[in-house]
């Protein structure tokens, strides 16, 4: 059977994907608390599929997966060659989904795993989409503030619906499955389960602290799942470019006209080279961000043609 497909004659399962990156320390309790989610699920009537990937971890991730293997044999492994990336670790676990219903959790036990219990008791009861939605957290200020930020952008760019504090844990139905494996290479996963447009049944829940190691989420790569999430999902940079090249054109022809007239009446003055060089400098830098904002788009073309693996698997267990 291909690692997409589910086995129609077996019970129902819940995929987890699980993507590792420089999680050693939090790997062994995470496993004990799966294993007490698994036994809630057998009671509910799931089964539960785990899948664990490795995204190029320099710690002793693998080690600590392997052990996990060694005490639940029935547990994927999936190692790329390298560091792909959050996102792309993620996509590399969809593909080896089997379940009728999967979910994606961070191994860092900041979201508590007991909430895929309460997911799949909403997707028993007939919901396709299950959202955990970050009611508050307990992560530095610099994070919060980048948090708020990226999410005021997402409701005036993208989807006034999306939930306000933002979510990484989500449960979907099979349904949604295909749709996420054959994205966009520059497509932000959890933006692009909500545009579905699935509805949603939402969970509120508070982050934990995390108690072991640093989180790997940098300003940069913050930064850069802030762009792919606007410019993947929303033509409104564009259009605000647009607006405000408008602008500044009507500004020059009427502030041109103004100066026609002042000449034609005889009050002409000669110009102060402070305003002429400010005048071009802005005008520069305008058209610096224009041309940003649309190689911003033609990059994310030329990744979707390009013919370049979205990451690159070297074990599979």
């Amino acid at each position: 059977m291909h690692p997409s497909q589910s086995d129609p004659t077996g019970p129902k399962r819940l995929s987890v994907v699980i993507p590792v990156y420089f999680n050693a320390a939090t790997l062994p309790a995470l496993f004990q608390e799966l294993q007490a989610v698994e036994h809630d699920l057998l009671g509910l009537g799931l089964a539960m599929e785990l899948i664990f990937v490795n995204d190029g971890s320099g710690d002793d991730s693998q080690a600590e997966l392997l052990k996990i293997r060694a005490q639940r044999p029935a547990t994927r492994v999936i190692k790329h060659t390298r560091n792909f990336g959050a996102i792309r670790a993620i996509k590399t676990g969809y593909r080896y989904v089997t379940g009728d219903c999967f979910t994606i959790l961070a191994a860092d036990l900041q979201d508590p795993p007991r909430l895929i219990v309460d997911m799949a008791r909403h997707w028993l009861q007939g919901r396709k989409y299950v959202v955990c939605e970050r009611e508050s957290r307990d992560d530095p200020w610099s994070s919060r503030v980048m948090s708020w930020f990226y999410y005021r952008l997402v409701h005036l760019f993208v989807s006034k619906e999306f939930p306000s504090g933002g979510y990484d844990l989500a449960l979907m139905d099979r349904a949604m499955l295909p749709y996420l494996v054959n994205s966009s290479k520059s497509a932000y996963i959890h933006l692009l389960a909500f545009w579905l447009g699935f509805q949603a049944t939402v969970i509120k829940y508070h982050r934990q602290k995390r108690l072991h190691g640093r989180s790997r989420w940098t300003i940069w790569k913050k930064l850069n799942a802030s762009v792919d999430a606007i410019a993947g999902f929303s033509i409104a940079p564009v259009r605000l470019m647009t607006g405000v090249g408008l602008t500044v054109a009507l500004c020059s022809f009427l502030y041109g006209t103004f100066q026609v007239v002042r000449a034609l009446v005889g009050r002409s003055e000669v110009p102060g080279f402070a305003s002429l060089a400010s005048l071009i400098a802005f005008s520069l830098g305008l058209n610096m961000v224009m041309m940003g904002v649309m190689a911003e788009y033609l990059w994310r073309i030329f990744l979707d043609v390009n013919p370049r693996p979205e990451s690159v698997v070297e074990e599979e267990l």
